[in-house]
């Protein structure tokens, strides 16, 4: 991340709001005018926007940094035919560590999968492969040796017969994976400068395992991630370490293959809350979302508290959310990437209450995109046009009622990270300088929804994608 040459730079002719063409000048990090016409000073940078839009950067509220940069070093198998399978990773090479890594695996598209079945595609190597959920991973005979699953010792999340040996399915257990396994965090360089090719200067890190906060503080000092970080990782006793690193609401799971007891849910929201941290509940079923409701009832709601997903809720369930004044983060790219497997796999009945975006809104409910990247698409130009469309892959229409305008998904954009649906980020004089440059006006962008619109990013003034050379 450069700084402009001189510090300070003065955007001319840039769209400031929909339909206004005016001058920004940037200085230290923040904007300093706007006006219809600015004069440059001695030795000034100049950009000249054409009539594009400057917009504030950004926001993905909800994605997994440190699982994108792993996914882009494993093997796809999202998209593969069941029969592939099995050659595909038996073709594949092991990685640094020695391990073939799989992602993307879909029970209902490649049929169900355990350590035997692995084991008669790759050997004596040892694999793990991640389901499309992140929740699960599958390993084969030798990574249970090497994890040393087998043993009593291994946590509950290691999936057993009746007999007590390990099937080889391990459900979030991705902390003690990493720890057995002594990975190192990925490079996260090449997710931050993806994700500044996008317009995108903040983002939420969704993942819940405390060890998140030192791996993200790290990428941060070391120049791999631009952008503002807003982690939902447990509390740690030692602070935050990087000035644009901090902890927003808690993560807690509400697990749908095992659901908690409503007592020990209410003792892990009363904690978060004594904290003075909301929580950001992931639920996906409706038996999840009612819980996480009673449990809230009875903890007592704090201003922040968020439901991550909301993937299947009925009309009931959006009047409790607004009654209660919750928010929800949800994904609209679910839909283009599995809208087809989610009409064969629900009911009909059922069809109405997936992923709800527009009636979400209309009832009161502040509510937000986030990518869950890597299970989601991470480009907000996609989402903004899967939440517009509401097509799946194959053309059809999952939840007509649902569609949202472009204009009010963006503003939840452009909502702050620790505000995910509240009022959108607008240019004003004194803001931080966290800017995306487009090279058409918003309406035009909005038509199109093509990330290769993005002309330049800049995160506290500074240029991170894209910089324009002074005139």
């Amino acid at each position: 991340m450069a700084e402009l040459p001189g510090g300070s730079v003065l955007f001319r002719s840039v769209e400031v709001a929909p339909g206004h063409e005016g001058d920004c000048r940037v200085r230290g990090g923040r904007i300093v005018a706007l006006a219809p016409r600015l004069r440059a000073a001695p030795g000034e940078n100049v950009v000249d926007g054409g009539g594009g839009a400057l917009l504030p950067g950004l926001a993905d509220h909800h994605l997994h940094l440190t699982a994108m940069a792993a996914q882009a070093a494993s093997v796809d198998l999202s998209g593969r035919t069941a029969p592939t399978l099995g050659r595909t990773i038996r073709g594949a090479a092991p990685g640094p560590d020695g391990w073939i890594r799989a992602t993307g695996y879909d029970d209902g598209a490649h049929g169900p999968l355990n350590r035997e079945i692995l084991d008669t595609w790759a050997g004596g190597r040892p694999v793990r492969v991640q389901h499309r959920s992140g929740v699960l991973w599958v390993v084969n005979s030798a990574a249970l040796q090497r994890l040393g699953a087998d043993s009593t010792a291994a946590p509950p999340g290691v999936e057993r017969d009746r007999s007590g040996r390990a099937t080889g399915r391990l459900w979030r257990v991705d902390g003690w994976l990493r720890e057995r396994i002594g990975a190192r965090p990925p490079s996260l360089t090449a997710i931050g400068a993806r994700l500044a090719a996008f317009g995108i200067t903040h983002v939420t890190d969704a993942t819940p395992d405390s060890a998140a906060v030192p791996v993200l503080a790290g990428a941060l000092h070391r120049g791999e991630l631009p952008q503002y970080v807003t982690s939902l990782a447990a509390h740690r006793p030692a602070p935050v370490s990087h000035p644009r690193l901090r902890l927003g609401a808690r993560k807690l799971v509400v697990a749908d293959h095992e659901l908690p007891e409503l007592a020990a849910l209410v003792r892990e929201i009363s904690t978060s809350h004594a904290a003075r941290r909301p929580v950001a509940v992931h639920c996906v079923t409706p038996a999840a979302l009612a819980l996480t409701l009673a449990a809230l009832d009875e903890a007592g709601h704090h201003a922040g508290d968020r439901i991550e997903h909301c993937a299947l809720a009925d009309a009931a369930a959006v009047r409790e959310l607004a009654a209660r004044r919750l928010r929800v983060i949800t994904q609209p790219t679910f839909i283009a990437r599995r809208g087809d497997a989610y009409l064969e796999r629900t009911p009909p009945a059922e069809h109405a209450d997936l992923w709800r975006y527009g009636s979400l809104l209309r009832a009161g409910v502040a509510t937000a995109p986030g990518s869950d990247a890597p299970y989601g698409d991470p480009d907000p130009w996609a989402c903004l046009r899967a939440a517009r469309d509401r097509t799946t892959p194959s053309g059809r229409v999952l939840g007509p009622g649902e569609r949202t305008s472009t204009v009010r998904v963006l503003r939840g954009m452009l909502s702050r990270p620790c505000d995910p649906g509240g009022p959108p980020r607008r240019l004003s004089t004194g803001a931080r300088a966290d800017l995306v440059l487009l090279h058409v006006p918003l309406d035009e962008a909005l038509r199109h929804l093509d990330s290769a619109l993005v002309r330049a990013t800049y995160v506290g003034g500074l240029a991170v994608y894209g910089p324009v050379p002074p005139r």
